[in-house]
């Protein structure tokens, strides 16, 4: 998964055709830690019909505050420079629930690219 560091290169990477999903995370954050072994196995799964990238809520504060993200990790999808949806809780995030989302993801998006056809 791809790290944004610039708001530049977010804001780019998020206008894009395909359906991207933004990863807020953290280093001390033991959820975001929790959920690191087994993403690369859900990115390939999911990588023909989403990018992933994340972004560090410490580093793009900013970012972080327009895009209300207080919990982490915090999972925001966008078509087209849009928010389609997004996914947070207090909660951990099992693998499972995070692979409803994607599916999630990929509905919105086909819906919203069907809508705008």
């Amino acid at each position: 998964m791809e790290q944004l560091r610039t708001e530049q290169a977010f804001y780019d990477t998020i206008g894009q055709d395909k359906p991207t999903v933004a990863v807020f995370k953290t280093t001390w954050c033991k959820d975001c830690h929790y959920i690191e072994p087994f993403m690369p196995d859900v990115e390939a799964k999911y990588g023909d019909r989403l990018q992933f990238v994340h972004i560090d809520r410490d580093e793009l504060p900013d970012l972080c505050e327009k895009y209300n993200v207080l919990g982490i990790p915090s999972f925001i999808a966008f078509v087209k420079g849009e928010e389609t949806i997004r996914f947070v809780s207090k909660l951990r995030k099992t693998r499972e629930e995070i692979e409803e989302f994607f599916d999630r993801v990929v509905e919105v998006s086909e819906a919203v690219a069907a809508k705008k056809a």
